[in-house]
């Protein structure tokens, strides 16, 4: 009987079937679009704050204390000065997160004389292609760690002429310099001067002291000084996970952490742990987090994914709404068959049972186009916003068809109550 009833159900009422599937339809494909959004926004939005800077630095841990007037490191040769070895910088894209590790660039700071006045000068890669222990080949450098940079030139290449440089905005005014001029370099002091002369091959405007520094290949400078594979600061750029209290604990003492606690720590990027295995990697160095970026990570991300989750939240309540207003009037529009079906002795398990196998069939249909939809959202505020695709994740469809299926009947708990009070000789006979 009950197969009947709900073959002449399915026959009827089917603008109202519709309108209820769009509802479902709806409030899915936002929940689809914002639920993939959320589980790829993480590394979306790493990889976009990557574009101002690292937010990683390691320095040598016994470092001594820096000697600066106005950018110009005056210890810079000092006997207590200790450094990175080179040969070691590599060995970053080798750690337990090396896949999280985007990018690094190593420094070597030191001054140089131009026209006697003293200038501070910077040799680090740019974009050079660097072999790691493992034997596999990427490209590393500022070109990309300092992607703001505005450069009017062209940026220095890995394998080009060494005989070149990029010189800040301020430094190239002060001293009415072009791109396409030489520039005479002085290092050394007193009898011990080395001149050399480069091309100045790009103009950085970037808003901060780089506009008054000089920057060389490393090697170049490396040599120009007698400090061949020394370097001293490193900057890494690596995907990190939001920081919460397992995080803070550890970054405060990782002996603190139980054994269960130091693995689930270590195992995840969290920027603290990232620098600890950093630290591992090359001895004697100090891996600090950058918090300006670190903590921007974890707050952006956060309030994105509170927007998206009350977005997610405003569209099921809708759709909520919409299924509760059009089964209501069904059931209305019904009431005649459904007090036929209880006279002749269909009992209200029955009667609900034809409605909830309806809802439950609108609420898949609707689940699959929502999610179908929802995918291309995705999709299209990944392109707009990060100007990449959003992943495809399977794992999504079974959840959003779940959550359709739960919307749909949730909104239809009032209806279904109107017509479990239906009497039949009420409907019948008016």
């Amino acid at each position: 009987m009950l197969i009947r009833m709900l073959k002449s159900s399915f026959t009827r009422g089917l603008k109202s079937k519709l309108l209820a599937i769009l509802a479902i339809t709806f409030g899915a494909s936002l929940a689809t679009a914002m639920l993939s959004v959320s589980l790829d926004v993480g590394d979306k939005m790493n990889q976009e704050l990557k574009s101002y800077g690292s937010n990683i630095v390691v320095v040598p841990e016994s470092e001594s204390l820096p000697v600066e007037i106005d950018g110009v490191d005056f210890n810079a040769h000092g006997a207590d000065k200790d450094y990175i070895s080179e040969e070691d910088v590599a060995r970053i894209k080798i750690i337990f997160w090396r896949h999280n590790i985007v990018n690094l660039a190593p420094y070597l700071k030191a001054s140089v004389k131009v026209d006697g006045e003293e200038i501070p000068i910077i040799g680090t890669w740019f974009d050079d292609e660097i072999r790691i222990p493992t034997g596999e080949k990427f490209r590393f450098g500022v070109k990309e760690i300092k992607s703001w940079w505005k450069i009017d030139g062209s940026w220095i290449r890995d394998g080009r002429d060494k005989n070149q440089a990029m010189i800040g905005e301020k430094l190239a005014n002060k001293f009415n310099l072009k791109v396409g001029d030489t520039i005479s370099l002085d290092f050394g002091q007193g009898e011990d001067i080395v001149n050399r002369k480069i091309q100045v091959i790009g103009i950085i405007n970037s808003g901060d002291e780089a506009e008054k520094q000089i920057y060389l290949p490393l090697d170049f400078l490396q040599e120009a000084v007698g400090l061949e594979d020394k370097v001293d600061k490193i900057e890494v750029s690596a995907l990190t996970t939001p920081v919460n209290d397992l995080a803070r604990k550890a970054q405060a003492d990782p002996e603190a952490l139980t054994a269960e606690e130091f693995e689930t720590w270590y195992c995840t990027a969290y920027v603290s742990s990232i620098t600890f295995q950093i630290e591992e990697a090359i001895s004697g160095v100090v891996a600090k987090q950058v918090r300006q970026i670190s903590e921007s990570e974890g707050k952006v991300l956060n309030k994105i994914q509170l927007l998206m989750l009350l977005v997610t939240i405003a569209s099921l309540i809708s759709s909520g709404l919409g299924i509760s207003s059009i089964m209501t009037t069904k059931v209305l529009e019904r009431k005649k068959e459904i007090g036929l079906l209880k006279a002749i002795g269909a009992s209200d398990f029955a009667v609900i049972a034809l409605f909830v196998i309806e809802i439950v069939v609108v609420g898949i249909i609707g689940g699959g186009l929502g999610y179908l939809l929802g995918i291309g959202f995705a999709g299209l505020i990944g392109q707009q916003v990060f100007g990449m695709a959003i992943a495809v994740k399977l794992i999504v469809m079974p959840f959003i068809l779940l959550l359709a299926v739960i919307v749909a009947l949730c909104g239809s708990i009032s209806p279904l109550r109107i017509a479990l009070k239906l009497e039949p000789a009420e409907v019948l006979h008016g």
